[in-house]
């Protein structure tokens, strides 16, 4: 590969001419690299900072550009994968059925209905016209009023995740001179049709505010319905499938407090069903006179309880279903006669139906051994089919509808790839790795059936372990692009995701989060063990804060990969975790831990931080990506890291810093553009393993 400490461009001599160091903990830490962070973020206009990201970005350019005829071909099949002309299965919601399509060419969704007794179709929201000239677009919530008239929605155009609230009139066209700026991206009606509730974010970007607008009336006077005081939670509207009630929850990653307003009265007192206690979790449905609780008080796996809407406290609540060690309830839906329970049972997918008359319960019965599956879209709260949708490694996104009577399903469409795709030329298996602390943590793999199993296969591995999001074993088009290029690809469900329970979760957070790092490793061993690689013979990947496992990756043992790759990651982890000036930090600390009060956490988090971590060795080819725009793993993070990287390591191994001039965490917007991210990254992973 090219010869990045040669080739790659230069550190500006800022770095030199302003060494930047701190004490925390009555530690000093020299950071020499903290003039990237522009003083005025989250607006980015420093000359000298944006020309080194461009110039970081001239240099990946050049570098990709002897390549640029693979990344297109990469990029044609990717795209060759996607049905043009794609829609969603029609979801009926009273009088009208919903759906969303692509047309030919397009990048974004248009959105329609039509009535259910027949008529004209109608469009609701063009994204491609709203989307029209801007590099960055990103639809957030989209919700009709209930007496179907208006249309309530929220879109970014930047990527900063600042969202603006728009309301169109469905009979006339036409858009109400009432934009509502600096959202979180949420809207929910009242049962009127003319009260509005949206999510306000403060001067840090976090959601802290629910607000009432009432139509005609002036957005400077929206009524303020809660106001959260705790920088570390979070705040959500939603509702109940009822739509009885409207939901407003505060929370962080581990703690959650519920209040319900009347949907026909959303001006009421709220009430608040279970006072925050920390690292109680919970969240509810309701149906008839009863809520469905779903509360992790008295097992870290929950349990399903029940309580009267009109005394909803603690102190009535009723054990429905109690909670196991094998039974990980991940969630729940109460529809007009039934329970719906999603759960995992030794990590596997699975959806229970209970009957609110007698009780009676059964699973529904997919067909695969390995699989991913949950709820789709189920507007309405009688039901007599359960929208169902189901993946696996080896098949496309499936919908189904599960017939409630018969215990059938019922397929209502199969994910289309029309340059074709035969399950039967892949195989995919589930390992058990065995940790060095004799945990045994599941692989999901796929590869081609005449993949060699004597090691001189390439393989990918992924992984993500943090915040109890399991990694789901699906499918994906792009993967094959990798699969029939003799890669095996696989998903390492390490311990801080949530696959085996909530324990899962607990056992790869704050001071175990160690164990998600050495699981990862091991994982890799136990590939190279079974003969899917060599040392040295295997690419990884994360995003976020799967970038601090690839961080963590590379510095700990740079020998075991042939290349990384690190989208937006987060990786500069103690210098954030001690500033809670930044959007998530403090929200974050129940996950990391808190350097600025805790002692053992601040060294701890020092002592993997990737950043902190940047020795003089050998590291592996590595691409890293960051966006400008991004609120949640800020730009400066990866650029530091790769600055930091180029001055210290002692290889000559290619080094590649992607920043999005006009994007946010989640790379570029629109159905191809982001295709064109993932060629650029498969090209890099085949450069890696000499296959260009």
């Amino acid at each position: 590969m090219p010869d990045s400490k040669t080739s790659g461009p230069a550190t500006p001599p800022r770095a030199a001419r302003k060494p930047h160091s701190f004490t925390a903990q009555d530690v000093e830490i020299e950071d020499p690299y903290t003039w990237l962070r522009d003083p005025g973020y989250p607006e980015v206009s420093d000359p000298e900072i944006l020309d080194h990201l461009k110039a970081e970005n001239a240099y990946f350019e050049s570098v990709m550009a002897p390549q640029a005829a693979l990344t297109e071909t990469i990029f044609q099949e990717l795209k060759g994968r996607i049905k043009e002309d794609d829609a969603s299965v029609p979801a009926k919601d009273g009088a009208y059925l919903y759906h969303w399509r692509f047309a030919p060419g397009a990048q974004y969704r248009t959105w329609l209905r039509r009535p259910v007794a027949g008529g004209a179709e109608e469009v609701l929201l063009d994204e491609p016209t709203l989307a029209e000239g801007q590099d960055f677009y990103r639809l957030g919530d989209l919700e009709v009023s209930p007496d179907d008239s208006l249309l309530a929605w929220a879109d970014d155009s930047d990527g900063s995740e600042r969202f603006v609230v728009r309301i169109k009139s469905l009979a006339s066209g036409s858009v109400l001179d009432e934009a509502i700026p600096n959202t979180s991206g949420s809207v929910l009606w009242a049962a009127d049709s003319r009260t509005l509730l949206y999510i306000e974010l403060n001067e840090n970007l976090r959601p802290f505010r629910v607000r009432a607008h009432v139509l005609g009336s002036p957005v400077a006077e929206d009524r303020v319905l809660y106001e959260e005081a705790d920088d570390g939670f979070f705040v959500h509207i939603g509702e109940t499938q009822s739509r009885a009630f409207l939901l407003i929850r505060a929370g962080d990653h581990v703690t959650s407090e519920i209040r319900l307003l009347p949907a026909a009265e959303p001006f009421a007192e709220a009430v608040v069903v279970a006072p925050r206690e920390a690292g109680h979790e919970y969240d509810l449905d309701h149906a008839g006179d009863r809520l469905f609780i779903r509360t992790n008080d008295r097992h870290k796996n929950f349990r399903i309880v029940t309580a009267p809407v009109a005394t909803p406290g603690r102190d009535h609540w009723q054990e429905l279903i109690g909670p196991s060690d094998r039974h990980y309830l991940r969630g729940l839906d109460a529809f007009k006669d039934q329970l719906v329970v999603r759960e995992r049972i030794d990590g596997l997918d699975q959806v229970r139906i209970r009957r609110h008359a007698d009780g009676e319960e059964h699973y529904v019965a997919f067909p695969e051994a390995s699989y991913a599956a949950g709820l789709g879209q189920n507007p309405e709260f009688a039901i007599d089919r359960l929208r169902l949708v189901y993946t696996s490694m080896v098949t496309p996104p499936t919908v189904f509808d599960y017939d409630l009577a018969t215990r059938q399903l019922e397929t209502r469409k199969v994910q289309e790839i029309p340059s074709g795709y035969d399950p039967a030329r892949y195989v995919t298996k589930r390992l058990l790795a065995t940790a060095r602390d004799g945990t045994r943590v599941p692989i999901s793999l796929v590869h081609a059936k005449d993949f060699p199993l004597d090691g001189r296969g390439a393989l990918h591995l992924y992984g993500y372990g943090a915040y109890g999001l399991g990694m789901s074993p699906s499918f994906s088009t792009a993967r094959l692009s990798l699969l029939d290029r003799g890669f095996a690809y696989a998903i390492a469900h390490i311990r801080g995701g949530d696959e085996l329970g909530y324990h899962w979760y607990e056992d790869g957070k704050l001071d175990r989060r160690n164990n998600t790092f050495n699981d990862f490793a091991d994982c890799a061993r136990h590939l190279i063990a079974e003969g899917y690689a060599a040392e040295g013979g295997i690419s990884i990947s994360g995003g976020s804060a799967g970038g601090t496992l690839v961080g963590v990756a590379i510095n700990d043992e740079p020998r075991l990969w042939r290349a990384a790759v690190a989208h937006v990651p987060f990786v500069d982890v103690l210098n954030t975790m001690l500033d809670d000036s930044l959007p998530l930090t403090p929200m974050e600390w129940p996950e990391w831990g808190d350097p600025i009060t805790d002692k053992a956490a601040f060294e701890l988090i020092r002592s993997y931080s990737p950043y902190d971590q940047v020795s003089a060795q050998a590291y592996p080819p590595l691409l890293i990506t960051a966006g400008l725009n991004d609120p949640r793993v800020t730009y400066w993070e990866p650029a530091k890291w790769a600055a930091k990287l180029r001055a210290t390591k002692t290889d000559d191994n290619l080094l590649l810093l992607k920043t999005n001039m006009g994007a946010g965490h989640g790379g570029k917007s629109g159905r191809y553009e982001s295709l064109r991210e993932v060629a650029e990254e498969y090209t890099f992973l085949l450069m890696a393993f000499g296959k260009v």
